[in-house]
């Protein structure tokens, strides 16, 4: 029997291939039909793109956040159109008109910083895993905000 110092053209092929853990945006994409990694390797840190399988709550949160968030667009131009003005100085002249560059930039930015936390969820920040509670503190405001909403609707557009 005789054995080669020079590795074999199988194992030198598949080391020359790129990481796939360096593709951080591929995982985000691919992970919610194809999750594979429940958890970071051993030894690894955590960090966004090294887990591709998220706990069912942060998706459920991530979305009551959307829908809460559809729900304040909506009420928010219901009532623009009735005489409210919006405090927002960023998206108030984006209520001008129809308002639909403003619901689409409203709910595009909430559905951007959803995926990011709920990307970030098992990430430690500072020591700690911040990303979901933030998540859940972030449908917390929407319900109230949105208890506020209805009140205005039916103090001062019935």
């Amino acid at each position: 029997m005789e054995f080669s110092d020079e590795p074999t053209s199988v194992t030198s092929e598949r080391r020359n291939q790129a990481d796939r853990r360096s593709r951080t945006l591929h995982a985000l994409f691919t992970g919610g039909w194809h999750a594979r990694r429940r958890n970071p390797r051993r030894g690894e840190p955590v960090r966004p793109g090294s887990i591709d399988w998220h706990a069912p709550q942060w998706f459920a949160a991530a979305l009551l956040v959307l829908l809460l968030s559809l729900a304040d667009t909506f009420l928010t131009l219901v009532l623009v159109h009735h005489g409210a003005v919006e405090v927002n100085p960023i998206m108030a002249p984006l209520v001008v008109g129809g308002g639909r560059s403003f619901a689409f930039l409203k709910l595009a930015l909430t559905a951007t910083a959803v995926t990011v936390l709920v990307a970030l969820t098992r990430v430690p920040t500072f020591g700690r895993l911040l990303a979901g509670p933030i998540l859940v503190g972030a449908a917390f405001i929407y319900v109230l905000l949105i208890s506020y909403e209805l009140w205005l609707v039916q103090r001062f557009v019935s």
